[in-house]
């Protein structure tokens, strides 16, 4: 097929699109106008008319009727998912347990564009008992259309709302009702097609949600280093810093947009092409620092002198845990950031 676009004539490759206009047919990127606002982010859709627009454009828009192939590769995707070693370790998940939601898994799959895959999002807080609290939900679909962007109301106490981290505070859920009950309904309904789930780390995403899908495309999982073990997995930071803003918080619904756009490049580009391994530009004084978490708070300095040999100093800041780290809160115990050389700092951030 894509042989027999690139040498047919343009008027012909006009008519096509116009067809696809005439009956609402849509590719991969949408429909002709949704194609032209990812395609061309000058003009988008505001110069639409087929006849007016170069061969390549028109060639481009087309083959994103390529569904068969674009099925295909969306289910390997799944499978590099499935597939990866630590899958069986993250993804088993206490479904039984009350409170949680199992999806059901249709036989076969109905793929439609707007359904066939969905990214999602979520911002968990430090609560009183230890566990994490699901504070925010965002999910995109593939066109980055914003399906759900909803505050949820913490249900437990919370000791560290994490704002520079997720970008929340208490403040912020004065008038906030959603339940995590109700953001359930609301996936159940977003998945009721047989949507494939995409997120970056998505299981951490899943247990926040206390929710079990079958069908999930994991970023940190398809995505590999060049010459690294594969259990070294890259960060959504390293694999899309242009998405972000340095040191900016993170954001929900940019994140869940950059998990798409990641797995929309995969499915455009390849799926086989590692990326290279490059070490963080990390300063000088920072190179020789080792995190040690969970140390009782009283401990002697005597006693690290007996483990650490060398002078050193400490320094202490409160404590924030990353949202994708498995996290237990407890006061008496801290996490210290050793400085071999020349000085020891105690900090409870794991950055």
């Amino acid at each position: 097929m894509d042989n027999t676009l690139v040498n047919a004539e343009k008027e012909v490759l006009v008519e096509m699109v116009k067809l696809a206009q005439k009956r609402g047919l849509e590719g991969s990127k949408g429909s002709w106008k949704d194609f032209l606002s990812t395609y061309d982010r000058k003009l988008g859709p505001s110069l639409s008319d087929p006849s007016r627009r170069p061969v390549d454009t028109l060639v481009s828009f087309l083959k994103t009727f390529s569904k068969e192939e674009d099925l295909k590769a969306l289910q390997r995707l799944i499978r590099l998912t499935l597939e990866h070693p630590q899958y069986p370790l993250d993804y088993s998940f206490p479904s039984h347990e009350e409170g949680w939601m199992v999806t059901k898994i249709r036989q076969k799959f109905k793929f439609t564009r707007s359904n066939a895959m969905l990214a999602v999002d979520c911002e968990m807080v430090l609560c009183e008992d230890g566990t994490e609290g699901l504070v925010r939900v965002c999910v995109v679909d593939r066109n980055l259309q914003v399906k759900l962007n909803e505050l949820v109301k913490p249900h437990k106490a919370v000791v560290d709302y994490r704002t520079e981290i997720t970008g929340v505070s208490a403040k912020d859920f004065d008038e906030t009702t959603s339940s995590l009950v109700d953001i359930q309904r609301s996936m159940k309904k977003l998945l009721s097609h047989g949507a494939v789930l995409v997120g970056h780390s998505l299981h951490n995403d899943l247990k926040a949600l206390k929710l079990d899908h079958a069908r999930v495309i994991d970023t940190a999982f398809i995505y590999k280093y060049e010459n690294q073990p594969i259990n070294r997995r890259p960060s959504l930071n390293n694999l899309c810093k242009a998405m972000r803003q340095k040191d900016a918080p993170h954001n929900c619904l940019d994140d869940a947009s950059a998990a798409m756009k990641l797995v929309l490049a995969k499915l455009e580009q390849g799926l086989d092409d590692a990326i290279p391994f490059v070490h963080e530009d990390v300063p000088e004084n920072e190179m020789a620092k080792l995190l040690l978490h969970r140390i009782p708070t009283d401990v002697p300095i005597e006693e690290l002198n007996r483990i650490i040999p060398g002078e050193f100093t400490m320094e202490h800041q409160v404590s924030c845990l990353p949202d994708h780290l498995d996290s237990s809160y407890d006061e008496s115990h801290e996490n210290y950031l050793i400085v071999l050389t020349p000085f020891i700092t105690i900090c409870d951030s794991f950055f």
